[in-house]
């Protein structure tokens, strides 16, 4: 197993591919610093909107109006807004600066990527706001991503329907307790009365407050309708009475109900109708761009359209195919090789690959070795990113599968490279917690401090791996029920194991910061159990090293991952 992790089975399929992102600059009088003239890569934005799958979006009023659709768009807006009675036009009152607003436009697609809808927001700018002036408190009502994978799982395992709503003009219905004056806006200026302002009656998009005030009317609709708060959560709220289980979870102004009791959940969807003007979207299949599909052996969640559009959009068309995201035992430092000369491209394809990692474990470990060189990448950070890319553009249907009847259990591993920085020679924590069999939750972390051996690294990745399944045990006990066993944790490091289930102190482990030990006082107290796995099964592994082809294609199964392409028959 050694020799083979030390292979480099990848490097016969690769091929250079330097030229796929070409540089759309003007060349005329150009003349390239010595030590760029060999770069072959820049960065282009034009290549993804030249493709046919997607249309741009304006950036400014001047750019939309006279478009019908972006007019029409415009207008709904305003109509809403209207109705509403979401401002006064009032005289500049004296000493008040009003904010400033702009339009924001957005393409709406359906999950296969077509266009649904333009959609145009009035937004506030508000940057401008002054704290303690315009407001006091802020909060954004977004459910975490491991919610979400968490409430699929459940979903599937006791076969409940996912239900999609969407509040037309959600934060209109927030109420603002600070009086604030906003600038009339572009296209909708008063001809009678050009120099009034709007005083603003309702919380508009863009307000600082305008989120937490959305949260508070809302949250307190869905308690007066018997739904209880998540304190894992604050957007996953729950009614347990008698045998009626169902759940809602909040993303800003977009919601998901599902449960065991249908009528309870038609009832909800009717309240939630007559008290906000709602759009019912039907089951769940696109969620914030991921798609949700049942299937025949489960619900599989991905991102294969949005994989393929950041394929299109760095250009990587060509080239043999790559089956692992990085090379076996791959060594990437700060200061070498020659600097890019525009870091932004290499940012944006780094972020785009951050997104996808929402359903693609597989891919964690890559993508956040790559994120450590933002500042001033470097042509082998490169090169090591769009290999990524090539693994994703050779799996573009992978994803999670959460399987029907699945045994509801939570389980978790945990493991960490030694020194594998070469700049700091930190080491890197890995975890992932399945239930059902299937990853829920996942991370892959360069630790704080440098550790002394394997077992400091191990212990300190234990500890992390703890603090989430506490949470991970209170989330399920709001979905689900209260868990009455300790929650297993595998790792594959002896002595750390051992450190986590007894209390003792030598001279190797005096020094661990006293916040590493957490982790034994949760093996004490009945809440989590250190176990011990081979190494090769821990599937914690592929989030801590570079892998070769066969171990990880065996850990990427484990995680709960198929090919939706390959499973469905259509190639």
């Amino acid at each position: 197993m050694q020799g083979e992790r030390g292979s480099t089975n990848q490097e016969e399929e690769e091929e250079e591919d330097h030229g796929s992102l070409a540089n759309q600059r003007p060349k005329r009088d150009i003349v390239k610093p010595a030590r760029y003239r060999d770069e072959r890569f820049v960065t282009t934005y034009s290549c993804y909107f030249a493709s046919p799958f997607d249309e741009e979006e304006p950036s400014s009023y001047d750019e939309a109006k006279g478009v019908k659709e972006w007019e029409t768009a415009m207008k709904e807006e305003m109509d809403a807004l209207k109705k509403n009675e979401t401002w006064d036009l009032v005289p500049k009152p004296k000493d008040v600066q009003p904010v400033s607003c702009k339009w924001v436009y957005r393409i709406k697609r359906k999950r296969d990527g077509n266009i649904d809808r333009h959609k145009a927001r009035l937004v506030a700018r508000g940057f401008s706001q002054k704290y303690g002036e315009d407001y006091d408190e802020t909060f954004s009502p977004v459910a975490k991503m491991t919610t979400v994978r968490t409430l699929l799982s459940l979903a599937a395992s006791f076969g409940w329907k996912l239900w999609q709503l969407d509040v037309k003009n959600a934060f209109l219905y927030g109420e603002l307790d600070k009086e604030i004056y906003m600038e009339q806006p572009l296209g909708y200026i008063s001809q009678e009365h050009p120099d009034y302002v709007c005083k603003l009656k309702k919380a508009l998009y863009g307000l600082k407050q305008a989120p937490r005030a959305w949260y508070g009317k809302l949250a307190q609709f869905l308690q007066f309708c018997g739904y209880s708060p998540s304190n894992s959560d604050p957007s996953l709220f729950f009614k347990k009475n008698g045998g009626v289980h169902v759940v809602v979870l909040l993303y800003v102004d977009d919601l998901i109900i599902t449960g065991n009791d249908e009528a309870e959940i038609a009832r909800l969807q009717e309240d939630m109708s007559i008290r906000f003007e709602m759009k019912m979207l039907g089951e769940l299949n696109n969620f914030l761009g991921l798609e949700v599909e049942r299937m025949k052996d489960g619900i599989f969640i991905g991102q294969h359209s949005y994989a393929r559009r950041i394929v299109e959009k760095f250009g990587v068309h060509e080239g043999k195919t790559r089956t692992t995201p990085m090379d076996a035992n791959i060594k990437l430092k700060r200061d070498e090789g020659s600097l890019l000369p525009d870091p932004r491209p290499y940012r944006s394809l780094v972020g785009s690959l951050l997104y996808l990692t929402i359903t693609r474990p597989d891919i964690s470990f890559a993508v956040g070795l790559v994120s450590r060189f933002m500042q001033s990448p470097r042509k082998p950070h490169l090169e090591a990113a769009k290999k990524i890319l090539k693994y994703v553009k050779t799996t573009l249907g992978m994803g999670l599968m959460y399987k029907y009847n699945a045994k509801v259990s939570l389980y978790g591993f945990t493991d960490a490279d030694f020194g594998g920085d070469l700049d700091g020679r930190k080491s890197t924590s890995g975890f992932v917690f399945l239930c059902g069999d299937t990853s829920v939750s996942w991370c892959s972390k360069k630790q704080a401090t440098v550790s002394l051996s394997t077992t400091e690294a191990e212990y300190k990745a234990s500890t992390l791996a703890a603090q989430e399944c506490i949470w991970l045990r209170r989330l399920l006990e709001d979905l689900f029920e209260p868990i009455n066993k300790p929650v297993a944790i595998y790792g594959d490091n002896q002595s750390a194991i051992k450190l986590a289930n007894n209390p003792v102190f030598h001279a190797r482990t005096k020094h661990i910061e006293l916040e590493h030990h957490f982790i034994r006082e949760k093996v004490l107290d009945g809440t989590i159990e250190a176990l011990e796995v081979r190494s090769e099964d821990n599937v914690a592994d592929i989030f801590t090293k570079s892998l070769p082809k066969g171990q990880f294609e065996l850990l990427r199964s484990k995680l709960g991952m198929v090919d939706k392409i390959k499973f469905k028959g259509e190639y």
